[in-house]
């Protein structure tokens, strides 16, 4: 990467969740913003361009995958990655459209967070 550092776009309700991967992309020298809804999510990516974006899937409002799908023709650079409680959640064809493959989907709680950032790292090189 030169430059910049790469902004990712962090969205989860839960604020432990948000803060816990904001630090850790920060150490990782990612520049994090936050949004704690899909509907604050987009306004971010209104106003701040955004590389990446982890997202979750239950969240108050329109769900992280509405969000996705609504956001990736207005911003089709944005890499996303999915981290969701949902064990059995798997992208369908919709989202493949956005480019999330099974491999961009990530469980709550993630084990190893460097898996995480891997994917990230890849997805934006």
């Amino acid at each position: 990467m030169t430059g910049h550092p790469a902004t990712i776009l962090v969205v989860d309700d839960e604020e432990t969740i948000r803060d816990s991967l904001q630090v850790f992309l920060e150490a990782k020298g990612f520049a994090v913003v936050t949004a704690a809804s899909a509907e604050q999510a987009l306004e971010v990516l209104a106003s701040r361009p955004c590389d990446g974006a982890i997202v979750d899937i239950r969240l108050p409002g329109q769900s992280g995958d509405a969000m996705i799908l609504a956001a990736h023709p207005e911003y089709p650079a944005v890499k996303w990655l999915i981290c969701t409680g949902s064990m059995d959640f798997a992208p369908g064809p919709e989202l493949a459209g956005a480019g999330l493959t099974p491999r961009d989907v990530f469980t709550k709680p993630v084990a190893d967070m460097g898996l995480l950032v891997d994917r990230l790292q890849r997805l934006l090189e």
